[in-house]
C-alpha cells in the first residue's frame, strides 16, 4: 500500500480507520473502536471506523477529519500537505506540532526536499 500523508503530517495509511477501511475488516474496526472509545473516552461503535484517509474527495472520513480545521485549510489551498503551503507553520500547525512532534518532522522532511 502506497503511503499516504495527511494535510497535518500524520501516515493516514498507518491509522487503523483507513487500514480497517481498505481491508474491509471488521475485526479492525471493532478493535480500533474499543481502543479509541477508551483513549478518547468516546462511545464508537465499530461501525462508526471508516475512513478512506483525510486526502479522499468522498465523505467516507471518520468523523474528525470532517471537522479538521487543517485538513480544511489544506483542501481550499489546494495543497497535498502543509509542507507545500506558502504559510507554513502556521498557528494551527504550531499548536498540533506540540502533540504530534512526529507529524512535524515527516512534513519538515518533505518541505526540505522541494
Amino acid at each position: 500500500m502506497e503511503e499516504m500523508i495527511a494535510f497535518c503530517g500524520l501516515l493516514c495509511s498507518e491509522c487503523g480507520a483507513f487500514l480497517a477501511t481498505q481491508n474491509d475488516d471488521d475485526e479492525k474496526r471493532k478493535e480500533v473502536a474499543q481502543l479509541w472509545s477508551k483513549e478518547y473516552d468516546a462511545d464508537l461503535k465499530p461501525e462508526d471506523i471508516n475512513c478512506e484517509g483525510c486526502l479522499a474527495e468522498g465523505d467516507n472520513l471518520f468523523s474528525y477529519p470532517k471537522i479538521c480545521e487543517i485538513r480544511k485549510c489544506g483542501k481550499e489551498k489546494s495543497v497535498l500537505n502543509c509542507a507545500q503551503c506558502d504559510e507554513y507553520i502556521c498557528k494551527k500547525l504550531e499548536k498540533f506540532f506540540q502533540m504530534v512532534p512526529a507529524a512535524k518532522e515527516r512534513l519538515d522532511k518533505i518541505r526540505s526536499d522541494l
